[in-house]
């Protein structure tokens, strides 16, 4: 064998061992393209798809704090030990809370799928807690799930003032089996089975608390009138609401409610006139609450109420609401009651009135 014989040979080898190992190298795939989130208009700003489905989600809630003094209001006065003297002293009543809501909606043959949650988390003056007020399932017009009472939601809760229930115009909390249906023409209705919360509310057979409503909706306003059966009591109250935009930065509304009470025997309270049930919560037969809101301006509103019952307790409640920034507002609200005959009001014994204030901060996303 000669030289030139001994290099081509040895050129020829290699060649395949390069090529023999340029085939095993490792082929790295080309990265496939993002799937970005998508925009879901139908239902309203904030909703985005879910990734790989058809469902549209939005993602919101509010952080706040709430400082407070007084006697009345929600809070209803705060009192400590005076750490020197052993003492009673008035003090502040603080709260924050987050709370975290969720939508969906999505379109079916049977109609839109809708759920709605809310859970908020609060901090209470060294005291942690946490509630479940709405998680909810809505197919076409058939709700089922933890809501308030359609007592209260259908007609309209009493004004926009923090503390709207100085005289109280129903109870919130319940199991709901609900249907609601809409005309399209102003007119729509609602009629809820209800299971009601609390030692006098939650129903104590299969029997659940009824209620229906109807309401008549135009550009003048809108006329509502709900009726709800205690089924623990066979007691029966009712309401009817009236709510009206006079010019274009005043909204008014006055609300009367009237029940019976011959068998109601909450024994929370001591009412001269009669107990109370789930739904009928004021003191006597009648009740009427009264307000509204003035926006003064893009970014200042005035909230007022203004509350009485046949128990003659009297309530007054009002408030101015800045908007800091979008998203931020800050309110500043007085409450004032003047005890009648009923003693559940949460007024210091021996006292027949009270009054308090809350500021509140709010950023809502």
């Amino acid at each position: 064998m000669n030289i030139k014989s001994l290099l081509l040979g040895s050129a020829a080898a290699l060649a395949a061992v390069t090529g023999a190992r340029a085939a095993d190298a490792v082929t790295v795939a080309e990265p496939e393209p993002a799937e970005y989130v998508k925009i879901c208009d139908v239902y309203g700003a904030g909703y985005f798809y879910i990734p790989g489905t058809e469902t549209c989600l939005r993602i919101g809630g509010y952080v706040r704090w709430d400082a407070s003094a007084g006697q009345e209001g929600s809070f209803n006065g705060r009192r400590a030990v005076d750490h020197e003297d052993g003492s009673i002293n008035d003090t502040w009543y603080k709260r924050g809370r987050f709370a975290l809501k969720t939508w969906t909606g999505q379109e079916t043959e049977l109609g839109t799928l809708k759920t709605y949650t809310q859970t908020n988390f609060n901090y209470t003056d060294g005291s942690n807690s946490s509630t479940l007020p709405y998680a909810w399932i809505q197919l076409g017009g058939l709700r089922v799930g933890k809501d308030d009472s359609a007592f209260d939601t259908f007609i309209g809760y009493a004004g926009n003032v923090i503390n709207d229930t100085l005289v109280p115009y129903g109870d919130f909390d319940s199991n709901v089996v609900q249907y609601y249906f809409d005309a399209g023409n102003g007119f729509s209705a609602v009629v809820s089975l209800e299971e009601g919360s609390g030692t006098v509310g939650t129903i104590d057979s299969y029997v659940p608390h009824v209620v229906g409503g109807v309401k008549y909706t135009q550009g003048w306003g809108a006329i509502t009138g709900v009726v709800a059966y205690d089924s623990n009591y066979g007691e029966v109250a009712g309401k009817v609401r009236l709510d009206v935009t006079p010019v274009q930065n005043l909204a008014l509304f006055v609300l009367v409610g009237y029940g019976t009470d011959d068998n109601l025997s909450d024994p929370t309270y001591a009412i001269p006139a009669g107990g109370r049930g789930f739904y009928k919560q004021w003191g006597g037969n009648w009740a009427i609450w009264g307000g509204g809101t003035y926006t003064i301006n893009e970014k200042t509103s005035f909230n007022a109420q203004l509350s009485y019952d046949e128990d003659k307790n009297f309530g007054v409640a009002a408030n101015i609401a800045y908007d800091i920034v979008p998203g931020l507002t800050i309110t500043a609200e007085v409450d004032y009651i003047d005890e009648g005959n009923s003693n559940w009001t949460g007024i210091p014994a021996g006292d027949d009135s009270a009054i308090g204030g809350i500021l509140r901060f709010q950023r809502s996303f």
